[in-house]
């Protein structure tokens, strides 16, 4: 990596679209740098969602050590706040080891929220008034939203209930969502993003679709139910654990199931791309070429 460091300690950060090898790129270059990786993947925190969220295994770390997987129980929410707390905490912790952070994930909030400082309100969960709130739908959230705190409920995702309830939830506690506020960053970031052209995306999501099938992604689900997770949390997990829950449900046929997911997986790799692009720090490389640049 040619990018000209300052004198802060730098961090990477490997980013980019679904289905497009970041776990593997990110462990091959921890190797190289001695690296530890802390993902950001808003289901790999949970523990249980391994198959569907595509959660790396032991054998694939190959070592290198790898941080907040497996860090909640999935009955539980975790916010982006948490999750802050949580990444600032093993970065410091990793520099004390002299090794190098490695942040890797698709999931934008979460990474934002580390490069970017964000300080969040000071709003603890409320549970009683979730559970509450867990009842409506999207679009009735939306409109409570409105009612508290006009701006938020212009910018916020119409179909994110989780951070709808979450916003709401501050909204009645602040009497509005205070716009985010930043810190100066304590350290360098280069920011790799890997992406595919169309076809070939949609042929890799496929691919991973039908093995994550083969290897048991259905007998999760039901092993998930079955330890007493509702249907309904199941479908807030999204993509593979929505559409899944929905077949098992036979709300779906299987075939169904697979061409809806087929569609709503490139569709997330397409709003994944949009977020990210919004960076022009971002240094983008196709994914079937990283290895000829980096390693």
């Amino acid at each position: 990596m040619q990018k000209k460091l300052k004198s802060l300690p730098y961090i990477v950060v490997i980013l980019g679209q679904t289905a497009t090898g970041k776990s593997d790129f990110a462990i091959k270059l921890a190797c190289k740098i001695d690296g530890e990786v802390v993902s950001a993947d808003s289901r790999q925190v949970y523990k249980g969602l391994n198959i569907g969220s595509g959660k790396i295994t032991k054998k694939e770390m190959r070592d290198v050590p790898h941080h907040l997987l497996d860090v909640v129980n999935p009955r539980r929410r975790f916010t982006v706040a948490e999750y802050k707390l949580l990444s600032d905490k093993k970065i410091q912790e990793i520099f004390s080891r002299g090794k190098t952070p490695i942040i890797c994930g698709g999931t934008g909030f979460y990474i934002d929220a580390v490069v970017n400082g964000t300080v969040f309100p000071d709003v603890p969960p409320n549970t009683k008034l979730r559970k509450k709130l867990d009842k409506r739908t999207s679009s009735e959230l939306l409109r409570m939203l409105k009612k508290l705190d006009p701006r938020r409920a212009r910018k916020i995702d119409p179909k994110n209930k989780v951070r709808i309830i979450r916003a709401i939830e501050i909204a009645k506690s602040l009497g509005r969502v205070p716009p985010i506020s930043r810190t100066k960053p304590k350290f360098e970031f280069i920011k790799v993003g890997l992406w595919l052209p169309p076809e070939k995306i949609k042929k890799k999501i496929k691919k991973r679709l039908l093995a994550r099938l083969k290897i048991g992604m259905v007998d999760e689900v039901k092993k998930l139910h079955a330890s007493g997770l509702s249907w309904r949390r199941l479908e807030e997990f999204g993509l593979e654990y929505r559409y899944v829950a929905l077949y098992l449900q036979k709300k779906i046929s299987k075939s169904k199931m697979i061409e809806e997911l087929e569609n709503e997986i490139y569709h997330y790799a397409k709003r994944q791309i949009t977020w990210f692009k919004r960076d022009k720090e971002i240094l983008w490389v196709e994914a079937n070429k990283v290895k000829n640049i980096f390693l």
